[in-house]
Formats: structure tokens, sequence, C-alpha cells
């Protein structure tokens, strides 16, 4: 067997996987890609340790390293997804990014902006737990119109 077959294969795989992951903003569909970029590396460990007639089949041993990887990866993977999933109601990615810490998240609850009234800039009540000042309110008529 030509050793051109299976890495041709092995690099169409991960050309595949590398577009998902970049192209992608579902989070599970970019766990498959990385699965798919796993598996290609997995399909040139074996080739390449077939072709090399390797006594001690370490392309074969480590490719079973990397399937354990690989399932450890995806189940941790899909917790987190899950998790996210359930208090956000989103896996998309673009939408995820305000769970990233800010200076915004440093302030205190007791320090919302507020106007001679006592009321938020914006004419809300500051609500306390809030840094901003917006109530539970708004997002209810935002989620239902």
């Amino acid at each position: 067997m030509h050793l051109a077959y299976p890495a041709v294969l092995a690099a169409l795989l991960f050309c595949v996987g590398l577009y998902g992951v970049l192209a992608r903003r579902n989070a599970i569909l970019v766990l498959m890609s990385v699965e798919l970029m796993l598996n290609a590396v997995n399909l040139n460990l074996v080739a390449f340790d077939v072709w090399l007639r390797d006594t001690l089949h370490s392309g074969q041993a480590l490719t079973l390293f990397t399937i354990a990887i690989a399932a450890a990866e995806i189940g941790i993977g899909l917790a987190i997804v899950l998790a996210v999933y359930r208090n956000r109601g989103t896996s998309d990615i673009d939408r995820l990014r305000d769970t990233a810490e800010t200076d915004d998240a440093e302030k205190l609850p007791d320090t919302a902006e507020t106007d001679t009234d006592g009321t938020g800039t914006d004419g809300t009540e500051p609500t306390p737990g809030r840094a901003d000042g917006k109530t539970g309110k708004t997002k209810k008529a935002e989620a239902s119109t």
C-alpha cells in the first residue's frame, strides 16, 4: 500500500476539521470538528507505523492514547456545552462572549450610578446584585417581543 493514500485522506480530514473549527458558530459542531482533526492525526500515526514497519508499533500505541484523550475531551466539552446551554439557552459561540470577565464585573452592586432622585441614569431603579442598575423586567420584555 502506498503511503500517499492515507496521507491525502488524513490531510483532507484535517482540512475539513480546521474549516469547521474556524467557520462554525455552534459549540457542538466545533467539538465535532476537533474530533475530525484528531482522527486525521490518528490515521497518520497508524499509516506511518505500518509504512515504517515499526516492531514496537509505537504509532498504534500513541493512537490509543490519542483516542483516550479525545474521549475525555469530548466528555468534558459536552458537559460544559450542556451547562452553558442550560444557563444561556444557546450554544452559539458568538453569543457566549459576554461570559468573559471584564472591568465592569469588578464593580460592587451598591456602586450603581444614580441620579439625585435615587433612580438610575436610565430612569430605572438600581437593583441590588446588578452593577448596571437594570431590572429583570427589561429582559422579560425583550424576550416576549
